[in-house]
């Protein structure tokens, strides 16, 4: 018997195949072209192989399709995530870190038109909070028993705003499969594990990639936990396939760029005796038209909603023609989005991130989609009060972003591998401050002053950032919810359109506050 183990994860709502940079933009991933591949895998199965095919999170944030739902007040508008995916015909799904960045009303709604179960091993409460079915699913077919655990990373905490996890508890994933798979293994003849989550270590050397912070368990899992036929995973958006320790692996990247794979082969006497993983690219598969027809009239009110114009920018153009340079000298758009933030919460200093190379900034004419394609992720804002020090240890992070090779400025490998984390440079604004790139790593900041005076470091300050970065996602340790100040839970999008209704006309101004030497 053979069994196909297929997965998709971290679509971010990426359905049509565009990243909605134009109306007419074209993209060689999505959710339309996945389904395809799901669609085609399960209906050509022969009698003699077994498909079972799991959503592994991440699923109904992102994409400028994702953010037109959620700002849609009826909950039907909601459904049509889980309405596509029981289309498709998943068997399970699991719940990645970003279908909490809504809370947890918007994820019931989201998943209400399902008919497939939500797996949460380690979510301590899920259950009774309806936003999890059960810790695992036992599936039967053809005489076989496939149990499918399902776990999500147990770092969600660490990001996300109190209000839309209450009530829940994130437990380890590697301890919580080591209790679940030994006892799966009398239950069922094949266990999988679908884990949103990636790798913390090299695969092949063991080398650590990362800090052992439990974002991600995947290595420790492979290691420690005994009796897995077939590993799932997600959340860093790498392109992973291979068997590793023994174990065959998948991890299909990110907007529906690939399936994974995972194929095993059983004897007689339903023993595993063959195993490999490979990920089926997406970019040739035809559109698939059930869903497509399902959310075809959706898909064209987002194009119109995205066109609407918001304002207006003179001076300085807010448009990125070189994002690493605008990370080294501070740039118009970023300085910008600072000034939102401190508009809105009565700051003086803001810190505003680049979060890819793919952002252009804004136009003479801005419209929602310019905004959306900039600043798609639906952060809040927070005031933290912290000290010099806290603000240079916060810099010195930033500051290693940078590397000088033959001369000339780099990004530092950490922050591209094993996953790209642009993300977690910030640019300040309120401040004045310097890189030395020609210091050792740590002691980088130099001429760092407030208001003209250098900041001291027992000095009390107020910062707004990002409710990420202010609960230290991205490694910022000197930020924390125990010194958030004020919260403003409006998220940066929507702001920005309103700053834009009360000043329609926006000067761009080229900053001059940070220099980077080397």
């Amino acid at each position: 018997m053979k069994i196909k183990i297929i997965s998709t994860s971290d679509v971010h709502g990426y359905i049509y195949p565009t990243n909605y940079s134009t109306a007419n933009d074209v993209k060689p991933y999505g959710m339309l072209k996945a389904a395809t591949i799901i669609h085609d895998i399960k209906h050509q199965a022969t009698d003699d192989e077994i498909v079972i095919a799991v959503e592994n999170g991440d699923w109904i944030q992102g994409s400028s399709f994702a953010n037109y739902i959620a700002r849609q007040k009826a909950d039907n508008k909601h459904a049509i995530f889980s309405e596509i995916t029981s289309l498709i015909g998943y068997d399970a799904g699991i719940l990645g870190n970003h279908e909490f960045n809504y809370g947890l009303d918007y994820i019931r709604t989201s998943e209400s038109k399902r008919k497939y179960p939500i797996l949460g091993a380690n979510i301590d409460g899920g259950i009774k909070q309806k936003i999890v079915d059960q810790p695992y699913v036992i599936l039967e077919q053809k005489g076989i028993k496939i149990a499918v655990l399902g776990l999500t990373t147990q770092y969600i905490p660490n990001w996300e705003k109190p209000k839309n996890i209450e009530g829940l508890k994130f437990n380890s994933a590697v301890e919580v499969a080591k209790k679940y798979v030994p006892k799966l293994k009398k239950l069922a003849d094949v266990v999988v594990v679908a884990y949103h989550g990636g790798f913390e270590a090299d695969l092949s050397t063991g080398a650590p990639t990362e800090a052992m912070t439990g974002e991600n368990e995947g290595y420790q899992i492979l290691k420690e936990v005994e009796g897995i036929d077939a590993l799932i995973t997600g959340h860093q958006h790498r392109e992973i396939a291979g068997v590793y320790h023994d174990v065959p692996v998948t991890q299909p990247g990110e907007k529906g760029v690939a399936v994974g794979e995972i194929e095993l082969i059983l004897n007689d006497d339903k023993k595993v005796i063959q195993k490999n993983a490979k990920l089926i690219p997406t970019a040739g598969a035809r559109l698939f038209q059930p869903v497509r027809y399902l959310t075809a009239k959706t898909e064209t009110e987002v194009q119109q909603w995205l066109d609407s114009p918001v304002g207006r920018v003179t001076g300085a153009s807010l448009m990125i023609d070189d994002p690493m340079l605008a990370r080294i000298k501070g740039h118009p758009y970023l300085d910008f989005i600072n000034k939102v933030e401190m508009a809105a919460t009565g700051s003086d200093i803001a810190a505003t991130a680049l979060f890819n190379d793919e952002v252009r900034g804004l136009g003479t004419h801005v419209t929602i989609r310019q905004i959306l394609n900039s600043y798609g992720y639906p952060n809040t804002l927070v005031v933290e009060k912290i000290t010099g020090t806290d603000l240079k240890l916060a810099l010195e992070k930033s500051a290693r972003f940078f590397a000088v090779n033959n001369g000339r400025i780099d990004i530092s490998d950490p922050f591209k591998f094993p996953k790209v984390q642009y993300y977690n440079y910030d640019y300040y604004s309120g401040i004045e401050y310097e890189f030395d790139l020609r210091r050792p790593i740590g002691s980088r900041v130099v001429n760092l002053k407030y208001h003209n005076k250098p900041v001291e470091n027992d000095q009390s300050l107020k910062v707004t950032l990002n409710q990420y970065r202010g609960n230290g996602g991205g490694g910022y340790g000197m930020f924390s919810n125990a010194k958030i100040i004020k919260e403003i839970n409006v998220d940066v999008a929507e702001l920005i359109m309103k700053y834009f209704e009360e000043h329609q006309q926006v000067k761009g101004v080229q900053p001059q506050n940070l220099n980077v030497v080397y």
